[in-house]
Formats: structure tokens, sequence, C-alpha cells
């Protein structure tokens, strides 16, 4: 045991805090904390508990106070930082935890297969909270006062709505810079913050809409997938991925043959997207 933590120490390996996805909790993530153990003896990972399974459906902001308040002693306690691991909808709430905590101390930030851009599909996962909806409706629902209280409308982003979006979207649009806020530039800077931001995701994903979202990438009102670099709020720089980027600190891992929910357990992944960047 001490061999492994001298290692550990010798080796500068920092701790791995994983915040799970929708309908999620840390029994799903034991595979992908063998994978870091494994190639990174004696690290400490922690999978959060916190807001599992149904209990992820609770508003966004309401998530990102309980992880907020839950991974800050883990980075007090972490004198050269910590990386952060977040699946799916975890990575949206690692958005609003670091933009809120202007003291993280986040070396890599690893977004797996998240909808960072937003997200806009008729997935299984739709048809299970959303029966009586289809994708072209459900911003009836979601771009109301009670629909902003559940996780999945805080990041719907319908490219036929876009006004209704952005006067009713209160943590999608604010983060990405799409709407003023008297944070923004806090935000932005704390977001600055980060070494390395890998953002992870591949075309047959099947649940996150469009798969491109997972690399800041989104539909126009064509529904054509406009890159990262021509978004908008990339191009004026709102939050600081554009800065991130031209300093080489963004990094796109795009896999295919890979489904949603086994981003965490597949080895090739882990092995070209995740390992690298977690001494």
């Amino acid at each position: 045991m001490w061999a492994v933590f001298l290692l550990s120490s010798v080796m500068g390996y920092r701790p791995v805090i994983i915040v799970h996805g929708i309908l999620d909790g840390p029994r799903q993530f034991e595979i992908l904390a063998q994978f870091i153990n494994q190639s990174h003896p004696g690290t400490n990972v922690t999978t959060l508990a916190l807001y599992d399974y149904i209990a992820s459906m609770k508003s966004m902001w309401q998530q990102v106070d309980g992880f907020r308040e839950a991974i800050r002693p883990i980075m007090e306690s972490a004198e050269d930082g910590v990386h952060l691991i977040c699946f799916s909808q975890g990575g949206l709430i690692c958005r609003g935890v670091l933009a809120t905590l202007p003291t993280h101390n986040v070396h890599s930030l690893i977004f797996l297969s998240s909808p960072l851009a937003g997200q806009y599909g008729d997935t299984s996962y739709l048809k299970y909270f959303f029966p009586k909806f289809i994708k072209s409706r459900l911003y009836n629902f979601c771009y109301t006062t009670w629909g902003q209280r559940v996780s999945i409308c805080n990041y719907w982003n319908d490219p036929h709505q876009r006004e209704r979006y952005l006067q009713s979207s209160i943590y999608l649009a604010p983060l990405n810079g799409e709407t003023q806020h008297a944070n923004s530039t806090a935000w932005r800077d704390s977001f600055l913050r980060v070494e390395t931001l890998v953002l992870i995701g591949g075309q047959d994903d099947g649940v996150i809409t469009p798969w491109e979202s997972s690399i800041f990438g989104f539909y126009d009102s064509n529904e054509t997938v406009v890159e990262m670099e021509k978004q908008d709020w990339y191009l004026r720089d709102a939050f600081g991925l554009k800065t991130l980027n031209s300093e080489g600190a963004v990094v796109k891992c795009v896999v295919p043959g890979v489904q949603h929910t086994s981003w965490h357990s597949n080895l090739t992944v882990y092995k070209n997207c995740i390992d690298k960047w977690l001494t």
C-alpha cells in the first residue's frame, strides 16, 4: 500500500473527480475508475454520489450548488490541482461549477460526450421523460418557468425557436454568453483558469444531438451543424473558449462506433482520449 502511495506521489498524479450524467450514479463509473488506477496507480478517484439517478432531473443550478460544495474541499486539499471528468449532462454541471468557483484549480477538464452547445433531438431519453412531446414541440414546455425547473430543459436548444430560447434559458444561454448578465466577465475568467480542455464525442453516440454538441458544434435554423469555430459566441470569445483554443489548450477527440452509455467503460476511449491528460 505504501509503495502504491509513494509511486502516486513520485509520478505526480493529481486527484480525479468524476461527475456523472443524467440517470447515472457512481456505480456506472467503476470501470473508468479501474482504468485510471491501473494506468496511474494510487490516484485518488472520487465519483461524486450526488443527484443520482432520478434526482439528476432537478434543475441545473440546484445541482451546481450541491456539486460545487462537494468538489470544493477536494480541490482545497490538492495543492497541485485536480482533473475533472464530466460525462453527458455532468459536463454542463461542471461548467456551472467552474463558472461559480473562481478559485478552482482544475488542470485537465475532460468533457465526455456532453451536450455542451445544447440538445435538440428525438432520442430515447426524450421519449422516456416526455412521451407526449416530439423535439419540435418540446419548447412549449421547456421555455416556461416550470420547464426551466427540469435539467433537460435547462440546455434544450431549439434552433427554430431562437428568441424564445434566449428569453427563457436560465442556464445554457448565460453560460455560453448568449445572454448578457452581471457575472459574464467573472465566469469567463474562471473558465480561463483551466489548463487543458478535452472534448470527447463521436457520430455514433445516439443520444447527444447533434453529436457535434460534444465538441461545441450545433445546428443553425436549417438544422445544419455549425462547427465550434464558427459559432457566434466563439467568435466573440464570450466565455473564453476562443482564447483557450488559440493557446493550444483545447483538444478534440472524436471516436466512431461508441454508443452514449459506453463512453466511460470503453478502453480505447480511455487510452486515446483520457489517459494522457491525467498526470
